[in-house]
């Protein structure tokens, strides 16, 4: 049995001449929650909209549940739940009226998610969404998903709009939720923060490439920044394969790399680069992102 619920198989796009990515490869297993990283026009939304069919790669394929991604079935459609920037909203209706009218479009309908959320929000049944905060109308749209009972949960950008009491509530709640009923989840956010405290693997975009593809952890174990002074502020080790990033002032040094500090002290001693104050930082995920991609 195939555990794999997304496969994308040397994925290539383009727009018009510009290369998004070319030969772009992603497994998402049964069960687990992927969080895309990329700075902005990496081509994160790109891929969600390929995934979902709504854009046609100039190469490679999408499987979804072993269907091409541009080709699902009505049965397939319906195990996934596709939560988009901006959400679709009636804001006339209150929230009573938005989920019994979403209830009669889905077989699988289970409004207990839904309405866990909104006693989280603290909101009554007969509340408009139109007096709403924009993160309480988030929460409904996520609970609208839930309640549908995908299997697969595509999620773009989903803390947008959100001050951080919501965005931990969406979390936690959205993590429990997913492993407690065994549902994948693919997602995107621009937060890097949350995604920490959420995914189980990381993809790391960047233009036309892929930096990193693995469990975060792995990610986190592996990724280090070293900071040091230069003795000699004219030596210049920026090119050295080792060399992920590199940011230099004067004589201070911040280095990113997927080597080990041992080996960062030992090539400064084979080379005779004297430095002082070496110190290895504690990074989360958003420094190791930023470490890894670039600050600028």
């Amino acid at each position: 049995m195939n555990d794999n619920v997304i496969e994308c198989k040397n994925l290539t796009h383009y727009y018009g001449k510009k290369l998004v990515y070319e030969n772009l490869n992603i497994n998402v297993k049964r069960g687990s929650i992927l969080g895309l990283l990329g700075k902005n026009g990496a081509g994160k939304t790109t891929t969600i909209n390929i995934l979902n069919g709504f854009l046609q790669p100039r190469s490679g394929e999408c499987l979804i549940f072993g269907e091409n991604s541009q080709h699902l079935t009505p049965i397939t459609k319906g195990r996934i739940g596709f939560l988009i920037e901006g959400h679709v909203q009636y804001a006339f209706m209150d929230i009573h009226q938005i989920e019994k009218f979403y209830s009669r479009f889905y077989k699988k309908w289970n409004n207990e998610p839904y309405w866990d959320l909104m006693s989280k929000l603290k909101v009554t049944p007969t509340q408009k969404l139109s007096t709403m905060s924009c993160g309480q109308r988030s929460q409904v749209a996520l609970g609208l998903i839930l309640a549908q009972d995908p299997d697969l949960l595509i999620l773009d950008d989903f803390s947008m709009g959100l001050d951080p009491g919501y965005r931990r509530l969406f979390i936690d709640y959205l993590r429990e939720y997913a492993k407690s009923n065994n549902k994948t989840i693919f997602t995107t956010s621009h937060i890097i923060s949350d995604m920490e405290r959420l995914i189980d693997d990381v993809l790391i975009m960047d233009y036309n490439r892929v930096l990193a593809q693995c469990p975060v952890k792995q990610f986190m174990d592996t990724f280090n920044q070293f900071t040091f002074e230069l003795d000699n502020p004219n030596i210049d080790i920026s090119k050295e394969k080792f060399v992920v990033n590199i940011d230099k002032i004067k004589n201070k040094i911040e280095l990113n790399t997927f080597e080990t500090e041992a080996f960062v002290k030992n090539f400064l001693l084979k080379e005779n680069i004297s430095v002082k104050n070496f110190k290895k930082v504690n990074l989360n995920l958003e420094d190791a992102f930023i470490g890894l991609t670039g600050k600028y």
